[in-house]
């Protein structure tokens, strides 16, 4: 059997094996893309509404995390699908087979949640190396610029060498956490009950469950999975297609089980740190990382600012690739990664400048990549459903009802946020 490989997400695959390793081998192969787009469903956006939620509503937004994640296992595997059947990634399908000027309107969008998602990463390292090294934000920033062309420099070497490095980050990331929920001591019996018993207190947790899923299932990672499925291994047959895609299956649930645990610490962290002693109003990074201290130790603030700061860097890199393959593949242009970087991180640098609230910078950001969520969803849903696309790895009627049920309700969210936030006076 033969099957294409490449390290390079943007290139055709070139490298051809006769064999594949032994079988209880054979799934380091396929182990990675996941954990690519996972780094994005741990960034700082949702350090910012986990921390919110958990502070003001103790367990309460505990079940959003928990379905936002089940739902990017399904999101993320239908995106990883879309690429191995189909040998494309969805915007280069979108300009395929949509008009041009909805194709261009698609192109503006995405490059705006881009945009709105680089903001929030870039943020929150500079805040990480805030809180870490005690340095002003505006020269926090520009280490954090510093450091990220170095690490996306590496891409000249092949995609692994970036791969490994985002994985290091999560498992940094996922050790923090764990550390953070020995300290804190949360109860666990509330939070099975938040699990059990979804619902909502008023408009203000409407809002953080709608960033909460802006910032867990996030539109660029959509759109770089199915690329990272074009240039990481390639079937011919459809075998090889069922082959390639029962392993990549085990690599999304993997590695969103750990973002999800991830976020779900974040949250049971803040209830158990804040809520559960009064502290209501801890509502930005820099007062939780302060409150920490007192609280737990400091050791604990210490741990969440290392976290902070590798969830910025990895995510950080993830949000430049992922606007290198919008970009490519709506409009068929390439910029060099180092152009994309300089020009995207800008608007960070004005926003420290200025003097905003970090914090809630990153909370509407995160509400704004939820605004953007169906006009990925959509397109997604649609071209996993059509055989001629797909042919044997076309989405079965409950995987289609699934989607679509889950697409709607990310919609009838944002409607709702929009009526009772602004409409209603809530």
């Amino acid at each position: 059997m033969e099957i294409l490989m490449n390290d390079d997400v943007n290139a055709p695959a070139a490298i051809s094996t006769t064999s594949l390793p032994r079988k209880n081998r054979r799934w380091l192969l396929y182990f990675g893309p996941a954990f690519i787009a996972s780094i994005a469903y741990v960034d700082p956006g949702n350090f910012a509404t986990n921390i919110q939620g958990g502070a003001r509503y103790g367990y309460l937004l505990l079940w959003v995390v928990v379905a936002s994640n089940l739902v990017a296992m399904l999101i993320q595997s239908l995106s990883a699908k879309l690429g191995i059947a189909t040998g494309r990634n969805l915007a280069e399908l979108c300009r395929e087979h949509y008009p041009h000027p909805v194709v261009w309107c698609l192109w503006v969008l995405m490059e705006l949640v881009a945009i709105a998602t680089d903001l929030a990463e870039f943020l929150g390292a500079a805040l990480g190396f805030y809180l870490l090294l005690g340095i002003p934000l505006l020269p926090a920033g520009v280490l954090t610029a510093v450091i990220t062309f170095l690490i996306l420099s590496l891409e000249r070497y092949g995609f692994r060498p970036l791969e490994r490095i985002i994985m290091a980050f999560v498992g940094v990331i996922a050790v923090c956490y764990v550390a953070e929920l020995f300290m804190g001591r949360p109860d666990w019996t509330q939070a099975a009950a938040a699990l059990v018993k979804p619902r909502f207190a008023d408009a203000g947790s409407v809002m953080l469950a709608v960033g909460i899923l802006g910032a867990t299932v996030m539109p660029h990672v959509i759109f770089l999975h199915s690329s990272l499925m074009q240039g990481r291994m390639a079937g011919t047959t459809p075998e090889q297609k069922r082959r390639i895609y029962r392993f990549e299956k085990m690599d999304v649930v993997f590695a969103m089980s750990i973002a999800g645990l991830v976020n779900a610490a974040m949250l049971i962290m803040a209830a158990a740190a804040f809520y559960q002693y009064g502290h209501t109003g801890v509502g930005t990074i820099e007062e939780a990382h302060k409150t920490l201290a007192p609280l737990l130790g400091k050791a604990a603030s210490t741990v969440f600012a290392v976290s902070l700061l590798a969830s910025g860097l990895s995510s950080s890199m993830v949000g430049t690739l992922s606007g290198q393959v919008i970009m490519q593949g709506f409009l068929q242009r390439h910029i060099p990664v180092w152009l994309r970087r300089l020009v995207t991180m800008l608007p960070s640098l004005a926003v420290i400048a200025v003097g905003f609230d970090p914090t809630r910078i990153l909370v509407l950001s995160q509400v704004l990549l939820s605004f953007g969520l169906p006009f990925a969803v959509v397109p997604l849903v649609r071209f996993t459903s059509r055989r001629d696309l797909m042919g044997d790895l076309v989405n079965g009627r409950a995987t289609t009802v699934a989607a679509v049920f889950f697409a709607g309700l990310i919609i009838l969210l944002n409607l709702y946020l929009i009526y009772r936030t602004w409409m209603g006076g809530g």
